[in-house]
This record gives structure tokens, sequence and C-alpha cells, in this order.
């Protein structure tokens, strides 16, 4: 009935709806947006403070095929739906009305409840140390009896008191299994926890030191990580007459600011301003900052008092416009108008990963006609432009670029027919938009590599140390990272497992491709699962010239390969190194099934999306002092990942110095007759071996 009444968010149930506020809010459960738009930082879900624009959910009766074909799902209907955890930023309204929303789910059945319990209850960390600490300890006890049984038969022959036979044969018991083995065990720890906070690695759970001695693959996150945090414009290739023209570097210049080229990138794009800050995706914020336009919005009040029809303006500095002279005695005033270029935002189509493009409906100030600018993925913009307009060698140069690992992405326009008026616009459907365009040319993005990367990857597989990526990034980005900083090598192939689920009554399978044919074409040549080898890594020196294969998959395929292909897990994590697309829950699956195959598993990762799989790990990195380092046993105050070798290297100093206390301990008092000179010798060997880097007392041994 229009009411408002305050609640606590603890009273919260699915069907309640509630009222976003105008400055925002954190959300306390996942709703559905009903009315209005938000603006809201997702980066506890996905790692990237990237503000998202979320809009209202559209009515299904308008569609009368969608009646009761459609259910709300929160995966499908994401850019609908404000997740538990994440920060409302900025809300928008039209003619006065509410911003609301359903809620949807609440408690541990949100996004955000099911991480936390991935955090407070995690399976326990079974180490094998520890258990071979209690067979050690019953081979001391066992010894021990020996000593006791000597000890009696040895006193008994040589005549001694009967109260000096049992003192001196309990202290060999105790002697042997010491009561403070415990303690000298926690000295070790106690030096390594030092000496990693010396150099920058702060540790919550000192027991975890040892089992870092044990790691043998490292799984890290991309973005953050491996990579800086945003992409670099690197170029752009403009096309003119169906050619290629050669590669710019500037694109903020005065001989392009009229061109429909800049108008698509100063138009096509989610950005908005947040307190008088641009905000939005880092590869649009990229691209604007390029071409140094100016954005405006239209304020509250407008959009209240002319409901949607005050469009957001963008325009280019004055300084990039060419002066415009008047001839002989005519008036100023004339010649002034035509100098004010501004470009009207009329009707955004959001970018969405299913279509791999965005697009956007503009009007220049004094055009009769309208525009329509498109922009995504390259063989996505090319199959929905004219033929005549894409140039011939569109797939070699595409190909060029993907394999030096640059981000390409294509532009497109075309000239609107004049009888479409601004209200038909707002009605009009995205297919009758997004066809029969110019293709216009390439923007090349660079992601660039952290500087220490490459060197601490190397350092690892030196030391036989597995590496692999898992990031929520796109499949070919991810791949061609792992190939710059050298986690794939050069000659290395890559299989990309495309696994498909249970669909209209046929069976779940799985599609093998090599990734290399991913960028030529939109319809990859499969590969008979025959055809993979069986044996994927060289054993031998012999078949050191055997090309090694890796696996790549995304995060939809890892949950069906776990779900329906159980028998393919194991091979697929001995020999899986890009993991893309991967929600924060698959992170965390991932973790389990490398462990299941008997690895040692290190995380490394800076976003509140790895936060269950540094929890679950056996060694979590945190490079971040956010929300990661709560869940991480370790973390970095350096952002890189040169803190893992340091790490690795101080636990295998602690877990050899738990192996020198388990023996020198118990073996050094057993076998010295003087129990005081045997403590003092024993500590001192614990001492020394704890304080030592190297680990290189195996031969002092």
């Amino acid at each position: 009935n229009s009411e408002i009444e305050e609640i606590f968010s603890t009273d919260l149930v699915p069907g309640d709806v509630m009222v976003i506020p105008l400055n925002g809010t954190i959300m306390p459960c996942d709703a559905v947006l009903i009315n209005g738009t938000c603006i809201v930082n997702e980066s506890m879900l996905t790692g990237e403070s990237v503000p998202v624009t979320k809009t209202n959910l559209p009515n299904p009766s308008v569609d009368v095929k969608g009646i009761g074909d459609e259910l709300y799902n929160p995966e499908t209907h994401k850019r609908h739906t404000l997740f538990c955890g994440t920060t409302v930023i900025q809300t928008r309204f039209y003619t006065g009305e509410l911003v609301k929303a359903i809620v949807v789910r609440t408690g541990f059945s949100t996004s955000k409840g099911q991480l936390v319990r991935s955090i407070l209850y995690p399976k326990p960390t079974d180490f094998k140390l520890y258990r071979d600490a209690y067979l050690f300890l019953l081979c001391l006890v066992a010894v021990a009896g020996i000593g006791f049984i000597y000890t009696i038969i040895n006193s008994i022959l040589n005549e001694v008191q009967v109260g000096v036979i049992i003192i001196e044969s309990l202290d060999i018991i105790t002697i042997t299994v010491p009561p403070a083995l415990p303690a000298a065990m926690t000295a070790g720890i106690v030096y390594a926890q030092r000496r990693l906070k010396k150099i920058g690695i702060f540790c919550i759970s000192p027991q975890r030191i040892n089992i870092c001695g044990q790691l043998n693959l490292v799984c890290f996150d991309k973005t953050g990580t491996l990579t800086e945090d945003g992409l670099d414009l690197w170029g752009i290739q403009r096309v003119e007459n169906a050619r290629f023209l050669s590669p710019e570097e500037n694109v903020c210049n005065e001989m392009l600011v009229k061109s429909q080229f800049v108008a698509c990138l100063a138009t096509c794009h989610s950005l908005t301003k947040i307190e008088g800050v641009l905000s939005g995706d880092p590869l649009d914020l990229k691209m604007f900052e390029a071409i140094g336009w100016i954005l405006e919005e239209a304020t509250e009040e407008e959009t209240a008092l002319h409901n949607r029809i005050m469009p957001t303006v963008v325009r280019p500095p004055k300084q990039l416009l060419p002066e415009s002279t008047p001839a002989g005695n005519q008036e100023m005033e004339l010649f002034e108008l035509p100098a004010i270029y501004e470009i009207g935002i009329v009707r955004q189509f959001p970018f969405s990963s299913a279509l791999q493009r965005m697009s956007v409906v503009a009007r220049v100030l004094g055009d009769k006609k309208m525009d329509a600018y498109m922009k995504g993925a390259p063989e996505v913009i090319a199959s929905l432009c004219k033929p005549e307009t894409v140039p011939v060698d569109f797939q070699n140069v595409l190909e060029d670029f993907t394999k030096q690992g640059f981000r390409v992405i294509a532009l497109a326009h075309r000239k609107l027919e004049s009888k479409l008026t601004w209200h038909k616009v707002q009605n009009i459907s995205r297919d009758a938009i997004e066809n029969n365009m110019d293709f216009m040319g390439l923007i090349i993005m660079q992601n660039k590599l952290k500087q220490e990367t490459p060197a601490v990857l190397e350092d690892l597989h030196k030391a036989n140390i597995r590496t692999v990526m898992v990031t929520g990034d796109n499949m070919l980005t991810a791949v061609s990272v792992a190939r710059d900083c050298g986690m794939i090598l050069p000659q290395d192939k890559v299989i990309i497992a495309e696994a498909l689920p249970p669909k209209d009554g046929k069976v779940a399978k799985i599609n093998w491709h090599y990734a290399d044919s991913l960028t030529q074409c939109s319809h990859p040549s499969a590969i008979a699962s025959e055809a993979i080898p069986v044996k994927l890594v060289h054993d031998s020196l012999e078949d050191l010239q055997m090309t090694r294969y890796h696996f790549a998959m995304n995060g939809k395929s890892f949950s069906v390969i776990l779900e329906h292909f159980q028998d393919l897990v194991p091979k697929l994590m001995l020999h899986g190194t890009v993991f893309a697309r991967m929600a924060p829950d698959q992170k965390t699956q991932l973790i389990e099934a490398l462990q299941n195959v008997d690895y040692f598993v290190g995380m490394c990762g800076d976003g509140a999306n790895d936060c269950g799989a540094l929890k679950r790990a056996h060694g979590g990195i945190s490079l971040s002092e956010l929300e990661a380092s709560v869940a991480s046993p370790f973390t970095s105050k350096t952002p890189s990942i040169s803190c893992v070798p340091n790490l690795i290297r101080e636990g295998r100093a602690a877990l050899i110095t738990s192996f020198c206390e388990l023996a020198l301990f118990s073996i050094v008092t057993y076998s010295l007759d003087h129990f005081i000179i045997s403590i003092l010798i024993s500590n001192m060997l614990v001492l020394f071996f704890s304080d030592f880097h190297n680990c290189a007392f195996y031969s002092l041994v």
C-alpha cells in the first residue's frame, strides 16, 4: 500500500520489497531490482572494484512468448540482481519513483553467505608431517623400551640399588620422548615467522609455515597478481575503403576529432559520474581517457522532470576543435554555432557476455539522423557488418595481435533511418540496431605483466614447482598472458576443453579444441578425444623434444566435468594450466580437486573472490590487505608474487628444522650419558638449525 516501514535487516525474508536509499547502502541480502537503476561496486564478489550499472528486471508480460517460459535466475539475470555484501554507490530514478527491489535470498543462501561459510568452516587440512610425527614418536617409544630393558638388565648385573634402577630406567623413557618436544618444535616456527615478518610477509597461522615447505603447485590469480590491475591502450588500427591503415598510437588529435571512430569511443561505453569522478569498466575508462573528451550527465532533478528525455552528453575539449574563422564582415554568432560539437547518448544496450558486444544509439547536435555504434569481440562484430566493409586480411591481422597477447576490440557504425524518432528508439529491439553495420577498425589493448612475474615463475619451474592460472577473465586473454609470463612455453600446445551440460535429452559431452584455432575462426576445428596424447609430458631426456600439452577450460566447463566426467578429473588436474571465467566457489573446488591428486597446493590472490580458495589451499598468500587477508594464512606487504619463493624457502627451512628437532632432540639426548649436557647440546643444535636459511645442512647431518 505504498507504506514504508523500517525493520532490521535480520528480519528480511524472500518476497519482501525493499527501498534502496538514494545515497546508497551495503546490501544485506540478494535482491532483484524492479524499479530504477543502481550503480554497484561488486569487488566483494568479483575482486575487481569496477562500478556496475544494474537495471530493473524487464517485465516478461510485455513479450507474449515469454509468459510462463522464463523464470528468474540470479546467474542469468545478473544485470538486474543486487548481491549481498556489495555496495550500492548511487541510485537513479525517474519521475519521482522510488528505487525498489524484491528480496530473493538471505543468510547463508546468498552468494556472500556461501563465501563466508567456506571461510568459517573449511575442510580440515590434513598434513602428512603431523601424521608421520605420531608414527615417529611411536618408534621412539619402541627405542625407549629397548633402552629401558637394557638399563634394567645392565643395572641388575652390576648389582645397583633398586631405587636407582627405577629412576635411571624411567629417565631413559623421558629423555627419548621428551615432554619439551612441542616447545622445541615451536622455536623453529617462531624463528621462521620472525624472518618472514622482516621481508614483509605476515602470518596468522604459524603451523602453515611448515606446510609451505611441501608446496609443489601454486595457483595464481591473473588480474592484479600476475598482471597490472588495468589495461592500457596500445594503439588503434582504422579501416578505410575496406583496407587496414597502419597502426596509430595517438587517438587524441585534431585530425580524428570528428571521425566516426572517435565518436564510437566517446559514446559506446557504460561510464558514469559518481561524485564528479568518472567511473566504470577499466577498459571503457582507458578508451575514454585516450580521446580526452568530457562527459556530462543530467542531474537527478532534470531526469525526474523530463522523464528520461535528458541524455548523457559527450564533447571534445575546445583545444581539439578546429577554429572557425568568419568570412568577411558576417556576424560572429553564426559561425560560433557549428563549433559546438556535442554527441548525446540516446539509448544504450549494455555489454552482454553471451552476445560479446555492446551498442549505443547517439545523435550529433544538429544532425537529423541518429547513429548506431557497436563494439565487442572482433569475430562477432565482423559477422554483423556488411561483408564488403570488412578487410580481406581481417583474420590474419587479428591473429597477429592475439598471438602477441593483446586484447583486441572491434568497432562498427551505421547511420539510422531518419524515420527513427527519439521515442521509437527507446522501444526498438537490440537486433534491429545491431545489423548491416560498417566495420571501422580495431582497438588494441595491452594487459601489462608485473615486472617480477616472469622471473618468479621461472624460479618456480626450476624448482619443479608447477604453476596454474585461475582467473575470472576471458579464456583467450588468460592463455595469452600465460604464454607471455612463461607459464606456457612458446612450443607448447594448449587444448581447450569445452564441456556441455545435458540438454533436451542429450547427454553431457566434451569438445576439444586447440587454443590457436579459436582465434582463427568462430567454429574451431575439433580434436577427437583419441587424438589427445595419453602421455602429455616428457618423462625422460629422449622425450624432451616432444611437444608438451596444457589443458585450459572455463568455469562452466569445469563444473560440468566435475559433475558428469569424474574419471577425467585427475588427468585434467595433472595437466590443466589455465582455468578462466572461474567463480569464487569454483576456485575453491579447483583447489580441492588438485589436493585430491596429492598436490600440496599454494594459492596467491588479491581479491575477495579468492577468499575461499586462499583458505582451502595448504598455503594461501594474499597480496591485498582487504577481505582476502582475513581468510588467508599469509599476507604480503609487497603486492607482487615475489613473496611466493620467499615463503616456500622459509617453509622448507622450517620443515627441515622440525625434522631435525624430532630426531636430534630425542636421539642426541638418548645417546649422551649426562642429562644436563645433552639438553644444552640439543638446544644449541635446534637454535642453529632453526636460524639456518638455506637448508644446506643435509651434509652437516
